[in-house]
């Protein structure tokens, strides 16, 4: 096990800059996500921390070994860095059966085969494919492969697993399934594992912490109620959750001496701690993005919060969509369109006029030039 270091990490291919100054620590034992839309450097930063890539300029320490950096000239090849690496497209030797891929990289290095055995064996225990070992690839499910090559990075004892997306072949629900097998085992080998995904799902449940990239730049790092509850900018805020954020054009003003967000079809009032931040930041009388979570906007009769007289429209549903456990609700008031997430109970029809409380302890507000957080 080890912790890695990255410090002001770039990577260009040519013109192109897919890092950019990226400086990350995952700690030891960490189960650590890279998250991002993509083409936003996630692979290729999990490829130069294996060595199959080099880093255009920065370091890169895997435990207290420096194992890349241009400018000392230091490159210490993939094989001699013990890191493990897991990918989407599984990788197995075809002609091999589940037993021969899974021992491969213990046959390279030379172990006894009687070392060989027994570690196989337990690995197969471990993972539940003990039945599958006589086999080919092209007999196995996507599950059981995804397995096998799982097997085949653990039974190296790598200070560090590296997984590229290895879930996004698998069917939703064997997704779901895997997700948590995947957390159990890690937290069982006890083994430093970055993994990178688009899902955010995937982040979300699985990740100690996430980092989120974009354009091959660093946006938050943080662990999932972090980045959920307090994204850095637009982008993390966008990103995260599902339906996403909605973002308003609104101008922040003072009257009745309190904050209010105006709309211009209508206001919503600030709490009083968001309208310190507001009189400190010197943002009254300027535009701004405001953003709220679909969960945090109520039908009136369901209302979590406990002033919705001041926080309170008519809005009129354009749209339902019921997902059983609850319905996603496209609203507009005025000219002014929001999509809130409400109660399975609440009785909401297409066409229909109804209150709708916004819970405005969960806004944010967005600087609308820089797209940074104000809160």
């Amino acid at each position: 096990m080890a912790e890695v270091k990255l410090l002001s990490v770039t990577k260009k291919f040519g013109n192109v800059t897919a890092v950019d100054d990226l400086t990350l620590e995952i700690k030891d034992g960490e189960f650590f996500v890279l998250l991002g839309p993509s083409g936003c450097g996630k692979t290729t930063t999990l490829r130069v921390i294996a060595g199959l890539e080099e880093p255009t300029a920065g370091e890169i320490y895997i435990g207290d070994t420096l194992v890349a950096s241009p400018e000392k000239d230091i490159f210490i090849p993939p094989k001699d860095r013990d890191v493990a690496m897991v990918f989407q497209n599984y990788a197995l030797y075809p002609h091999m059966t589940v037993y021969e891929n899974i021992a491969f990289p213990l046959k390279i290095r030379k172990v006894p085969e009687e070392e060989i055995r027994k570690r196989v064996k337990e690995v197969a225990e471990l993972l539940g494919i003990e039945e599958l070992l006589h086999r080919k690839p092209r007999e196995l499910s996507g599950g059981q492969r995804q397995r096998v090559a799982l097997g085949r990075a653990i039974i190296r004892h790598p200070r560090v697993f590296l997984m590229d997306e290895p879930l996004s072949n698998l069917d939703a629900k064997l997704r779901v399934r895997m997700r948590s097998e995947l957390k159990k085992l890690q937290r069982a080998l006890g083994v430093t594992t970055i993994y990178v995904t688009h899902d955010q799902v995937e982040a979300m449940t699985m990740g100690d912490r996430i980092a989120i990239l974009n354009d091959g730049k660093l946006q938050q790092v943080g662990t999932p109620d972090d980045v959920y509850n307090k994204p850095r900018n637009l982008f993390v805020a966008g990103f995260i959750g599902s339906p996403p954020m909605n973002f308003l054009d609104a101008t922040l003003v003072e009257r009745d001496r309190g904050i209010w967000v105006d709309f211009g079809e209508f206001m919503l009032k600030l709490p009083e701690e968001m309208a310190d931040i507001v009189r400190s930041e010197r943002y009254i009388g300027k535009e701004v993005i405001f953003g709220i979570r679909p969960e945090d906007i109520y039908d009136a009769l369901f209302a979590q919060v406990k002033i919705p007289g001041e926080n309170m429209v008519r809005g009129k549903i354009e749209i339902v969509e019921p997902l059983g456990n609850v319905n996603i609700v496209h609203f507009s008031v005025g000219d002014v369109h929001f999509t809130g997430q409400f109660s399975r109970d609440s009785k909401v029809r297409e066409g229909m006029e109804m209150d709708i409380v916004f819970d405005m302890t969960k806004a944010h507000v967005f600087d609308k030039e820089s797209g940074e957080a104000i809160f």
